[in-house]
């Protein structure tokens, strides 16, 4: 009897031992599907902003590639600007070298003009003088001339001024 009760007494420890076992394993087993649950859930909201961020990814690659194209428009549009400055820049200094011949030659034109006036005003003073002195010649000659004319004659008196003789 002692061996039965032994035997009993051994089948309950390792029975009680096989339970305690088992619980044990099962709530590892229910730890490890909780935390299998929690990290499956973590991946999927992980996986979930993975996705987020291709998709931020991919609008910014738009974004970045529409403002790429803009910068390219811009660096030909400013390419252009600086050749038209340039063009208008060489035209201005043409203009400007155009505007000094055309006041050195008003310049000239103006002194050719002052010149002329100045010429003209010389030029007329001499002739101003050569007629006062052909009139004085003229009235000289006349002055000799009635000198030895014959003041009888009614013409004569008439040429050389002299008031009419009475009769």
């Amino acid at each position: 009897m002692k061996l039965a009760v032994a035997l009993t007494f051994l089948s309950v420890a390792v029975m009680v031992a096989m339970i305690f076992q088992t619980v044990r394993q099962e709530m590892t087993l229910r730890a490890m599907k909780s935390r299998m649950a929690e990290n499956a859930a973590e991946v999927k909201k992980r996986e979930k902003s993975i996705v987020e961020l291709k998709i931020k990814i991919q609008e910014m690659k738009t974004a970045l590639g529409t403002a790429n194209g803009n910068i390219d428009e811009r660096k030909k549009k400013k390419e252009e600007l600086e050749k038209s400055a340039q063009e208008f820049d060489n035209t201005l200094k043409t203009c400007y070298t155009e505007k000094e011949g055309a006041e050195k030659m008003m310049k000239e034109k103006g002194d050719a003009i002052n010149k002329v006036k100045d010429d003209h005003e010389a030029a007329k003073k001499r002739a101003e003088e050569e007629t006062q002195n052909l009139k004085q010649q003229i009235l000289d000659r006349d002055k000799a001339i009635c000198a030895f004319a014959d003041t009888t004659k009614e013409e004569a008196r008439k040429l050389c001024g002299i008031p009419e003789a009475p009769k």
